[in-house]
């Protein structure tokens, strides 16, 4: 990159919260930026995940401006464009992937098309499926009306209905456009002196609408230009089926009518967006809740049913039962055993293996033990609740091997998904993806690699048919080897396939990826996140109550083992009200904290590994900590209290 005073282009980068993605966003910038003349910006809007220390360490060439506050898109950008001395300025979204020639593509079209005020190219997602949003119409009214009512989508192609995404352009043909996507905006210099800055009133979205806009308003012209393709992983910073989404995106919509139409078309419009926005929250909510209940309302009567038919077994040996055994305590076993399961992730989406058993037996314990203390004429029979808890067990293995029977044609309980993978790239990349893989992934299948080739998607073509029985679903670039453009091609060639495409970035201890515009991205990394696994967030929860609520029961006996006895009694009360943790990590100073080593964030805990030690070696720091997220289970805790109980008062 030439330090010069005054560049072709300049990058502007938006970051918050997606080091993986920002640091794979970087290394494609660089390399399409090697026969250019750019300057790239990024701006950070104070991001807790590591991504600081990794542009310092890795991407020194970059202008980073770290905000102390979340400022949002739009003033994000501003920061940077004031400081940007590029002829043309792109906005550029941190979860995306650029071709090598991207950038001297897009500077040739601007210098040849003196009109061109604003620039968008082709965009796929991470499953190489075109993006419609890379070409847009403005939303009038009547646009948005189509678009919201699900119109739009029903009639992609028409040029009434599907006016929102243009669905009636070939997407591999240059045409003018109404609304360039703010994932890859690239305005003039000369069009931006004219346009202004972004509108800050836009928090997140709806600026690349009005942007749009007022380079049209301003004389220019906005083009789709699909001569280079760029993969963008959307949903990186909110999922587009979140009721959040919804409240944000469609009152930007509202921002933008009171802007620009007139009052009374502005009145209506805000209207109508307004009803669609709570009817889209209501879908939300109730396709949230439909997700949610199902599975558990199926279990609910799975139980209910094995109990009432254990209750006609005992019947017919003549056992009498009584009647608040039907009214309360089959209904409350029944709740017991699936709040447990809940509890213990049963019904998280790659559950372990053992959740099930664990969940009963606990759900068990609980009835035992409540059951104990029931007076004589309540405690019906131990036998009966023991057998119910064997029927619990046996009917979500049978149901979940029925449902695998069905989804997949294969009879077996297994809810991990196996994946099978293709791996391109030399033979040390692949090597080192292998291994990778092993730490990260608890259920690998088949591995095949394919060493770099003239044409890569017709050596992954055959393997595929191949190899027909095995059923490859994810294919792993690696992008040391491989370019961005035989990238995006092969995800282009490949589209359909059912596959799931990945990037392997060099030198990183992370492989990402998309499976769909839902999804936030899936990621293989090295880095320590077992805390951070919802079944050990819930064991760590689960403790921390345990340990205050005995500790506080308790407290007029051990309260005389501690000096600070009323710093005692609040550090319990305050772990009970979940604002801080029994155990967490170990304690630096400001200059340094969990984030630079990219540790997951947790509650300040009371405790911690090195409690009662003065260790000012952030090295040794650091390695307890990573040893601690890395390794953790709820023993860990129950080790750091039985050691470091003396140090609860501090």
């Amino acid at each position: 990159m030439n330090k010069n005073n005054s560049f072709d282009l300049s990058v502007i980068i938006v970051n918050y919260n997606v080091e993986y993605f920002l640091e794979q966003c970087l290394n494609s910038v660089f390399k399409a930026g090697r026969n250019c003349n750019i300057e790239v910006f990024v701006v950070d809007n104070n991001s807790t995940d590591g991504s600081i220390a990794m542009l310092k360490e890795k991407f020194t060439d970059v202008a980073l401006i770290a905000n102390k506050d979340n400022k949002g898109f739009s003033t994000a950008n501003n920061q940077a464009i004031k400081k940007a001395k590029g002829k043309n300025i792109l906005l550029l979204n941190p979860d995306t992937v650029v071709e090598e020639e991207t950038f001297q593509k897009v500077i040739a079209f601007m210098a040849d098309n003196k009109d061109c005020g604003g620039l968008g190219v082709r965009m796929v997602d991470g499953k190489g499926d075109f993006l419609p949003e890379s070409k847009r119409g403005l939303p009038t009214p009547m646009v948005a009306f189509y678009k919201i009512f699900g119109l739009s989508s029903l009639f992609p192609k028409s040029k009434r209905f599907g006016t929102y995404h243009l669905g009636f352009l070939n997407e591999f043909e240059t045409n003018e456009i109404d609304v360039l996507s703010g994932a890859f905006l690239c305005i003039s210099k000369n069009a931006l002196e004219k346009v202004g800055l972004l509108d800050e009133a836009f928090f997140m979205y709806g600026e690349d609408i009005d942007f749009s806009y007022r380079i049209t308003q301003a004389g220019y012209k906005n083009y789709y230009f699909p001569e280079t393709t760029i993969i963008h992983y959307k949903g990186e910073s909110t999922k587009k089926s979140s009721i959040n989404y919804v409240f944000v995106f469609y009152k930007a919509m509202v921002i933008f009518a009171q802007k620009h139409f007139s009052k009374n078309n502005a009145k209506v419009f805000s209207l109508a967006i307004h009803l669609a926005i709570y009817f889209r929250a209501s879908l939300a909510l109730f396709n949230r809740f439909v997700k949610f209940t199902i599975p558990f309302i199926v279990d609910f009567l799975i139980i209910i049913i094995g109990l009432f038919l254990l209750t006609n077994h005992w019947k017919s040996a003549n056992i009498h039962f009584p009647e608040f055994v039907f009214n309360y305590s089959i209904p409350i076993y029944s709740l017991t055993w699936l709040l447990s399961a809940l509890f213990f992730g049963v019904y998280d989406k790659e559950p372990k293996r053992t959740a099930i058993l664990k969940s009963t037996l606990f759900g068990t314990g609980l009835i035992l033990l409540t059951y104990a203390l029931l007076p004589k004429e309540w405690q019906f029979s131990r036998v009966f609740i023991l057998i119910g808890s064997v029927w619990v067990i046996g009917g979500h293995y049978l149901k979940t091997c029925w449902l695998n029977l069905m989804k997949f044609d294969q009879l077996r309980y297994q809810n991990v998904i196996k994946k099978h993978f293709i791996i391109c790239g030399d033979i040390q990349e692949t090597e080192r993806v292998r291994i990778l893989l092993k730490e990260t992934y608890p259920n690998i299948g088949q591995m095949e690699t394919i060493e770099n080739q003239h044409n890569l998607s017709n050596a992954i073509t055959k393997l595929l048919f191949k190899d027909t029985k095995i059923g490859f679903n994810e294919l792993i670039f690696c992008a040391k080897n491989i370019s961005p453009s035989e990238i995006i091609s092969c995800m282009n060639q490949l589209a359909g396939q059912d596959l799931r495409f990945k990037i392997a970035q060099p030198d990183t201890s992370f492989i990402i990826g998309s499976n769909s515009i839902e999804s936030r991205g899936d990621l293989y990394s090295m880095k320590i996140n077992t805390i951070k696994r919802s079944d050990n967030l819930r064991s760590k929860r689960l403790f921390d109550l345990s340990v205050a609520c005995f500790g506080l029961l308790t407290s007029p006996v051990t309260i005389w083992w501690y000096s600070r006895k009323r710093k005692f009694i609040q550090n319990l009360l305050t772990v009970l009200k979940g604002q801080i943790s029994i155990v967490g990590y170990a304690s630096m100073d400001t200059d340094h904290d969990e984030s630079e080593i990219g540790l997951p964030s947790l509650k300040k805990g009371l405790l911690n590994p090195l409690s009662g030690n003065t260790v000012n070696d952030h090295k040794i720091i650091d390695q307890v900590n990573i040893n601690y997220a890395k390794e953790y289970s709820i023993l860990k805790d129950l080790r750091v209290l039985i050691k470091k109980w003396t140090y609860l008062d501090l």
